[in-house]
C-alpha cells in the first residue's frame, strides 16, 4: 500500500508549505488579483491554485513555480540550491580531496 506525501512528511515541512501556501495568498490579495485571475494565467484549475494557497504537498513543484513567476517574484528557484553555495557539498568536495598529488611519470615513445 502506498502512503500519502502528507502521512511522511515532517513536521517542519508541512509548517513551511502551509506558511509558503499563505504567503502566495497574500501576494495575490495585494495585488488585486482573484484566484481565478492567477490561475488563468498560471494555465492551471482554480481548485489546483487553491490547493497550492494552502501549501498542499502533492501540488507539483510547476505550479509553485509558475505561481511565483506569475504574481512577479522572477526566477527564485534558479537560484534555491546554488551549488556556489551549497556549504555541506562544498565541504564535502573538500574532504574528498586527495591529501598529496603525485605527478605520473612521463611515458616515453618508442620508435
Amino acid at each position: 500500500m502506498r502512503s500519502n506525501v502528507s502521512d511522511v512528511l515532517p513536521p517542519a515541512v508541512k509548517r513551511s508549505l502551509t506558511k509558503f501556501g499563505s504567503d502566495l495568498a497574500t501576494a495575490r490579495r495585494k495585488r488585486g488579483l482573484t484566484i481565478l485571475a492567477v490561475a488563468e494565467r498560471m494555465g492551471v484549475a482554480k481548485n489546483t491554485y487553491l490547493r497550492a494557497e494552502k501549501g498542499d504537498p502533492k501540488v507539483g513543484l510547476g505550479v509553485y513555480a509558475m505561481a511565483l513567476f506569475v504574481l512577479g517574484f522572477g526566477d527564485p528557484l534558479g537560484a534555491l540550491i546554488d551549488v556556489s553555495r551549497d556549504d555541506t557539498g562544498l565541504l564535502l568536495d573538500e574532504e574528498r580531496l586527495p591529501k598529496r598529488v603525485r605527478m605520473k611519470k612521463a611515458q616515453v615513445p618508442q620508435s
